[in-house]
Formats: structure tokens, C-alpha cells, sequence
């Protein structure tokens, strides 16, 4: 009985050191410091801007990037190549129901589920929610010296984005928005 109580406790403290060395580190973004662009095409032209990231954090295991989740502030969407008026009433149809309905959805979050190795370049894949709705979406991700960079594009529709979309509404002529928009990702860590 007695041999039985120790080497439970000899087998508690080998799982409890393993799985202390083994631990995975939340490796923080720098919101500050990290920007995610957007451009978003129509057939006659493109729009171009930012939003800002709310927070975020890798997970990492033994220097290796295992998962991560981030949140993206959807009240922060900015028009970079308008002014004035234009500006405003472009960000103001971007923040409508028609697109990202921020009133009711104010933030959007992408977590990573796997990351696998390729130099300093990971397969990741992962879950976007935009809107309430969820997604998987896979890309690349350069991860080296602190920096994260990835350009990806994002097919608006499977969020419920089908404001102007020729996928969905016929006889749109000049007036057509391409489903994808394209995200240019550089976060500091």
C-alpha cells in the first residue's frame, strides 16, 4: 500500500515537471505597433483603408507558434484614399448593416486552431467570426524577430456581406463589389 502511495506521488510530480517545461506562452501583440490594411475592389476601382486590432497574442510551445487569437476592433474602420464627405460616407456604408453591421457586431476574431512549420513561414488555419458568423480560413504567416506578416483575402459573402455582390444580385453593371476583400497583416509581438 504504502509503495502504491509513492509512486502515485513519484508519477503526479513527473506529469506535473513535464507539463511545466511543456507550458505554452502567450506572446502579446503590440496594438500599438501592428496595423492590419484593407482594400476592398469594385469593377470601376478599389477603396482602400485600415482598422486597428483591439488584442491578441500567440500561443507558442517550445519557440513554435501553436495557436493565437486576436480581436479586431470593427469601430476603428478608416478610409485611407478618400476625404471629406466621401470619406465619411463610404465609412458610414461600411459600418451599416449592409456590410459590417458594427452597431450590433463591434469586434471580428480569428483564431488560430493549427500552425504547422515551413522556415519562418507557417500553414496556419483557423476560425474568422465576422457578423456573428464563423468561418475556417487558412493562409500563410512570415513569423521571425518579433514581426508577423500575412496578406490574405476574405470572401465577404460567407459573412452575409452580399451588399453589391454580382454572386447575388443580377443586372449590377459598374456598380458590382467583388466578394473578396484583401487584408495586409503586420502585427509586433
Amino acid at each position: 500500500m504504502k509503495m502504491n502511495v509513492l509512486k502515485g506521488i513519484f508519477a503526479t510530480a513527473i506529469v506535473a515537471v513535464i507539463g511545466f517545461t511543456t507550458a505554452n506562452a502567450q506572446e502579446k501583440v503590440n496594438i500599438k505597433e501592428s496595423q492590419i490594411k484593407w482594400v476592398g475592389e469594385k469593377l470601376t476601382g478599389s477603396h482602400d483603408g485600415t482598422i486597428d486590432l483591439k488584442s491578441g497574442y500567440f500561443l507558442m510551445e517550445g519557440g513554435e507558434l501553436v495557436g493565437g487569437e486576436f480581436i479586431v476592433d470593427m469601430t476603428t474602420i478608416n478610409v485611407t484614399d478618400l476625404e471629406g464627405d466621401s470619406k465619411s460616407d463610404l465609412e458610414g456604408h461600411l459600418n451599416s448593416d449592409d456590410f459590417f453591421g458594427v452597431s450590433n457586431h463591434k469586434t471580428a476574431k480569428f483564431v488560430i486552431n493549427t500552425a504547422a512549420k515551413k522556415g519562418n513561414t507557417y500553414g496556419v488555419s483557423g476560425t474568422l467570426t465576422i457578423k456573428g458568423k464563423s468561418n475556417p480560413i487558412a493562409f500563410d504567416l512570415d513569423m521571425a524577430n518579433g514581426k508577423a506578416n500575412t496578406t490574405l483575402k476574405i470572401d465577404r459573402t460567407k459573412y452575409d456581406i452580399k451588399y453589391g455582390s454580382g454572386s447575388f444580385f443580377d443586372n449590377l453593371g459598374d456598380k458590382t463589389i467583388y466578394d473578396e476583400f484583401t487584408l495586409m497583416v503586420n502585427l509586433n509581438y
